[in-house]
């Protein structure tokens, strides 16, 4: 977090003495109007890439994988992972239960029942554990 907001100081910083740069020579008359509109534009177009680089690099995780030996011990049942995986993916009791071709009570018997195997009492906090166990 440190060095992005160093980065982008730096790069605020950089752009304001350019301005100023560009004011004196435009006063002084050594320099065109189109060509510092030109260099401000091409400036800014590059750092507009490096900020589009920098925001869409996202972070790899290649040793996640999912902890099968937890779910065992958890006791977490082939249709309970698969309602597990609904509720991760966002879905509703109703989008769970029409996806898996169960009625809701079902959904609804299966979330208690992770509720309970995970000790959580919400979904969200059930999803958190579940995270942390790397096994979602």
């Amino acid at each position: 977090m440190k060095k992005t907001i160093l980065i982008f100081s730096s790069l605020i910083i950089a752009l304001l003495l350019f301005f100023q740069l560009s004011k004196y020579a435009l006063i002084s008359g050594n320099m065109k109007i189109e060509i510092t509109i030109a260099i401000i534009a091409i400036l800014f177009f590059f750092v507009g890439i490096y900020i589009n680089k920098k925001s869409l690099r996202k972070p790899l995780n290649p040793n996640y994988s999912i902890d099968q030996k937890k779910i065992q011990e958890l006791e977490i049942t082939t249709r309970e992972y698969e309602v597990l995986e609904g509720i991760a993916s966002g879905f509703s009791n109703k989008e769970i239960a029409e996806k898996l071709f169960l009625s809701e009570s079902t959904i609804k018997t299966y979330v208690s029942n992770l509720l309970v195997k995970l000790n959580a009492k919400r979904r969200t906090q059930a999803l958190q554990i579940a995270k942390s166990l790397q096994i979602i």
